[in-house]
């Protein structure tokens, strides 16, 4: 590894002549022939299992609902670097008869201002990250209260209502307590919160703990500082939190029909890892209720980057559709389909998504040039290598149904609802990351 260019002196050049020796293996020598002169596929190399989709018995989905977020770091320019970053998060609602109405490739203003009037919210906060302290306490204290602050107050508490609703399962006729969680002043395992409860005090410290601390950020934070993982979490349990407020109101509307009439989409994995993960389990047991009772909630998140969408790159020009008549495919990836293909990685500690996933990985083609990477729910778990199928997904007909008349041919791959929530809620383009610097500044560089 050379010395990188610094601002005074040159930077160290590898050293091209110091590994030609190796060239001596035969391997070696194999190794470079074939990588220089690959011999042409003609045939899927990882033997994916597509399905032509032939559903005519499907009814679209009626109704449609996306979220997206983004977040954005920005330091002062004196000494010491002070850092904020600014999280927003945006809900969108569309009629899907509106959505049919407007040219995918080279939409109408006007039509946009009509799809778009009065039916999206967004919720927007910021975080101290480096070399800020204020007047109350310390950066890791002002985070865990602003966590706390921005998702109990914002649209009147209709998301921190949620959250009590997940974490305690409300839905269900038994409600339980909270997981357990380490406390944020001495870490010491508190085994959950009473049902209902928007705080509690640690067994061992005696100190007061907040619902929102169960959720795990300060496991990230220091004293004086926090990386950019806490905005990045804090953005994506909001998008949580955001979609299944709409499901929480409408499974207790009076219109049984209108929940499973409606498609949920979430732009990014299903997916909740580390300590985030806890809230899993939850996710799980709600979504297999739901399905049991007769009242199936359609959920899809959409991954647009990754090991999946790369590998789904390579492989899709070899499956049908290659003419634009042609019938959708789609392919379920099964835990050992996703283990051997997609990472390459022999048998796992533990079973692919356990911990994590409350969405399985599916891929579809819907024509010669446009192809995605879905992940859908399945409700329960199921360890085996052989899961899913595609009928353990939950409402895949009627998602594969409604799917092609929300394709937008602005951009590869493109959904025309995460389109427009994305529009709303990034950083860099509203408000833009030049304005958040400007905001950041402090008068006088106190």
């Amino acid at each position: 590894m050379p010395y990188s260019q610094g601002t005074r002196l040159p930077g160290e050049s590898a050293s091209k002549l110091g590994h030609l020796s190796v060239i001596e293996s035969e391997w070696v020598n194999s190794l470079i022939n074939d990588f220089e002169y690959p011999k042409a596929q003609i045939a899927d190399p990882s033997n994916t299992l597509w399905t032509e989709f032939n559903s005519l018995s499907a009814e679209p989905l009626r109704n449609v609902w996306a979220v997206d977020g983004s977040f954005v770091s920005v330091s002062s320019d004196g000494f010491p670097s002070r850092e904020l970053s600014f999280v927003k998060t945006a809900l969108l609602t569309m009629d899907r008869a509106k959505i049919d109405t407007i040219d995918k490739e080279h939409p109408h203003p006007l039509h946009l201002q009509d799809v778009m009037t009065g039916s999206a919210i967004f919720h927007a906060t910021v975080f101290p990250l480096r070399n800020i302290r204020t007047s109350l306490g310390s950066n890791y204290e002002a985070i865990r209260n602003i966590i706390k602050d921005s998702v109990k107050v914002d649209e009147n508490g209709i998301f921190y209502e949620t959250l009590k609703w997940i974490v305690y399962q409300k839905w269900s006729s038994v409600p339980t307590n909270s997981p357990s969680f380490g406390c944020p002043h001495c870490m010491a395992d508190i085994q959950g919160l009473p049902v209902d409860a928007d705080r509690g005090h640690c067994g061992e410290c005696h100190k007061e703990v907040f619902l929102t601390d169960m959720i795990g950020f300060h496991l990230d934070m220091d004293e004086d500082s926090a990386p950019e993982s806490v905005p990045s979490a804090y953005m994506l349990i909001m998008e949580l939190l955001m979609l299944f407020t709409v499901i929480r109101l409408l499974w207790h509307h009076t219109d049984k029909s209108q929940l499973s009439d409606t498609l949920f989409i979430k732009d990014g994995p299903l997916t909740l890892r580390s300590q985030y993960s806890k809230l899993v389990p939850s996710l799980r047991d709600f979504l297999e209720h739901a399905k049991n009772v007769g009242r199936p909630i359609h959920i899809i998140g959409q991954e647009k980057s990754g090991v999946f969408f790369d590998h789904l790159s390579t492989i899709a020009r070899f499956t049908s559709p290659k003419e634009r008549n042609d019938k959708l495919h789609y392919a379920v990836l099964s835990h050992d389909y996703v283990r051997k293909e997609v990472y390459r990685m022999p048998d796992l500690s533990h079973p692919y998504g356990k911990r994590t996933n409350w969405g399985e990985k599916m891929y579809v083609k819907f024509d010669p040039h446009t192809y995605m990477v879905l992940n859908i729910p399945t409700g329960a778990y199921n360890e085996e290598n052989s899961f899913p199928s595609s009928e353990d997904l939950i409402g895949l007909e009627r998602i594969l149904t409604t799917l092609p008349s929300l394709i937008s041919h602005k951009h590869e791959g493109a959904l025309f609802p995460i389109e427009l929530a994305n529009g709303i809620a990034s950083m860099s383009s509203y408000p833009s990351s030049k304005i958040l610097q400007k905001f950041s500044q402090f008068p006088d560089g106190k």
